[in-house]
């Protein structure tokens, strides 16, 4: 399963990467030093709104639709959790338009916050959708599915964007796309409740679940925004928007291979442990773990290496010197945040220990808000990237703790070991290529990286990439021969 969803959720992901590069590409330059920036303060409000209220139920439909037993128990899931979706909306929209009108602020960013969050309720039905997809193993759906609704948030955000509106266009895209594809796919989904009744109690365990899953998540969230708070209260909001983008340029590109990897990984783990017990679930996870490093560690290695020359095509010169500086201590916070998310925070929603994954994650945010307000008045934007690099570096050692408590998952010593031996000899065959600027040094230099780690991996058989090789191959024969 795990490896059957990484084939069929990488398209998808190429879309979310390529998208990714295009928003910071076409936005850093459509918009202003402060839109940009008022559009990031927005996106934090905006994500921290759907995490506190709505995401319980996401986490819920990814954990418990492969352990309903039969057409009744399954009715009973989904009628529940899209009913509790309903009273919640009744609740969130009112309430978020009376906070947002008694909130002071400017008018250009509070605009930008409240299409934000209307947007929040289209979006979690969309994620719901996605989850059940997920879960029951439908990979071709979820990820045709995602890459529409990626694209055309992003075309919908680019006409907002020449249509003058400033700091909110980016999340006009985001609230629109998933609304169309909510529209179209909700009544099906919500179909599959008829028969099922509303179970309090089942409500009550999905949300006991669920609820510190979505607090470790704001907890997440204030590791990822607190920092751009604080630059806007000890600086302006052109420093944010810098540090958003050089943000961005690392973390998405990060962040997308590690939703790819999860998007494959995490309904695999569920299924191996539901259905195979605790040696199957070790096994799984310790060639998850594996190929994650196999993937990840080169890549961060590589953003690291190339942040000049990407920021200089990529971001718009208003923003483009200071987000390059901090792009190597991004991509690094970026490698230790999706080992932990994707990988280790698994053990607490295998054994449904959620409370422990709160606890795992207060530890970092404490200590990315006590970094923060030591090192921006001292470093600026780039004292906000170190702290944040440090934040997840606690955090990915309190998840490693606290996670035996739940389930133990292995940590692929060997594998570690290989691919940070393949990563270092790939960093020194590129800093041999010579700093001509542009495309051609950022070519020149994916070029001799991907070669150089490609055979060095395969020498050391780093992640048994040597045997995942010759399965793909294998499949890719079979198919051709069919």
């Amino acid at each position: 399963m795990f490896w059957r969803g990484l084939l069929g959720y990488l398209p998808a992901n190429i879309v979310q990467g390529v998208v990714g590069v295009l928003t910071l590409l076409v936005f850093t330059r459509l918009l202003s030093a402060e839109d940009f920036g008022r559009y990031a303060l927005a996106f934090s409000v905006m994500s921290i709104a759907h995490v506190a209220v709505f995401t319980w139920l996401e986490a819920a439909m990814a954990r418990f639709w492969a352990a309903q037993e039969g057409p009744e128990a399954m009715a009973r899931h989904f009628a529940t959790l899209y009913r509790a979706f309903a009273l919640l909306c009744l609740v969130f929209l009112p309430v978020a338009g009376l906070g947002l009108w008694l909130w002071p602020l400017e008018t250009p960013l509070k605009v930008a916050i409240g299409v934000g969050l209307l947007g929040v309720p289209v979006r979690c039905a969309f994620r719901m959708l996605q989850e059940r997809q997920r879960a029951e193993g439908a990979v071709a759906a979820a990820a045709g599915l995602d890459m529409a609704v990626t694209i055309g948030g992003f075309v919908v955000g680019l006409i907002a964007a020449l249509m003058g509106l400033g700091g909110a266009a980016p999340l006009i895209g985001l609230a629109i796309a998933p609304f169309i594809a909510a529209l179209i796919f909700g009544p099906l989904e919500a179909r599959k409740g008829l028969g099922g009744v509303y179970e309090r109690q089942r409500a009550r365990d999905y949300a006991t679940y669920g609820y510190p899953i979505a607090a470790s998540l704001i907890l997440a969230l204030v590791l990822s925004s607190t920092d751009r708070l604080l630059l806007a209260a000890f600086l302006d909001e052109a420093a944010v928007g810098a540090y958003h983008a050089g943000y961005s340029l690392a973390n998405r590109t990060l962040d997308v291979i590690f939703i790819w990897l999860g998007a494959a990984g995490g309904p695999a783990l569920v299924m191996a442990l539901e259905r195979g017990g605790r040696p199957a679930l070790q096994d799984a996870a310790r060639e998850q773990g594996a190929t994650f490093l196999l993937i990840a560690l080169p890549a961060a290695a590589g953003l690291a290496l190339v942040a000049n020359p990407l920021a200089h095509l990529v971001i718009g010169e208003a923003l483009r010197e200071d987000a390059a500086a901090i792009t190597p201590l991004i991509a690094l916070s970026a490698l230790l945040a999706g080992m932990t998310t994707y990988y280790f925070h698994q053990a607490f929603t295998l054994g449904r220990r959620t409370v422990l994954l709160l606890a795992a994650m207060a530890v970092p945010a404490l200590a990315n808000v006590v970094l923060n307000l030591i090192l921006i008045p001292i470093l600026g934007v780039t004292g906000a990237a170190l702290a944040t690099a440090l934040s997840f570096g606690v955090g990915l050692l309190a998840s490693m703790i606290l996670g035996r408590r739940a389930i133990a998952l292995p940590v692929p010593w060997s594998a570690l070991g290989r691919c940070a031996a393949a990563t270092l000899v790939m960093t020194g065959a590129v800093l041999l290529v010579p700093p001509v600027g542009g495309f051609a040094e950022l070519a020149a230099k994916a070029t001799v990286g991907a070669a150089v780690y490609g055979l060095c991996a395969w020498l050391l058989d780093a992640a048994g990439v040597r045997g995942h090789g010759s399965r793909v191959l294998k499949g890719l024969q079979a198919r051709m021969a069919a």
